[in-house]
Order: structure tokens, then C-alpha cells, then sequence
């Protein structure tokens, strides 16, 4: 993969940090079939956003085609 790195140290030690400061995301959402509640995708990214990045973390996401069909990619960045 061009642009990326061959070790991950840093990465790791960063992500390691954030994961440890993460909160539960809140569980907002309603899902009236099963009469349940859930944590949707904005409550998931608004209780990792704030860890990640002060701890130099970027999450990229793009789609692309993958043998005719549309594939998400995602790529985890650390600013060393």
C-alpha cells in the first residue's frame, strides 16, 4: 500500500491511549420492531471522535468498486 508505514508503533500506542479514554456510546435510538434501544452511527462516531483525535488519530473513509460492486474502505491515520 502506497503511503503507509511498515511499522505501527505509534500507531498502536495512540490507538491504545484512545480506546482507553473511549465512553460508551449513548444508546439514543429506538428500534420500534424489537423494542429496543441502540446506539446509532452518529452516537458511535460522536463517543470515539474527541479520543481519537486528541491522540493524533484520523479515521478516512471512500468508496470504491470491488469486482463491480461498491466496497468501503477505511483507512486508520496517526500523525507519524
Amino acid at each position: 500500500m502506497e503511503n503507509s508505514s511498515r511499522t505501527i508503533g505509534k500507531l498502536i500506542e495512540a490507538l491504545s491511549k484512545a480506546q482507553g479514554i473511549m465512553e460508551e456510546a449513548k444508546k439514543d435510538s429506538k428500534n420500534p420492531f424489537f423494542k429496543s434501544t441502540y446506539a446509532d452511527l452518529g452516537s458511535i462516531w460522536n463517543a470515539c471522535r474527541k479520543p481519537l483525535s486528541d491522540n493524533g488519530l484520523a479515521v478516512v473513509q471512500t468508496v470504491d468498486q470491488l469486482d463491480g460492486k461498491p466496497c468501503l474502505i477505511t483507512l486508520l491515520g496517526h500523525t507519524s
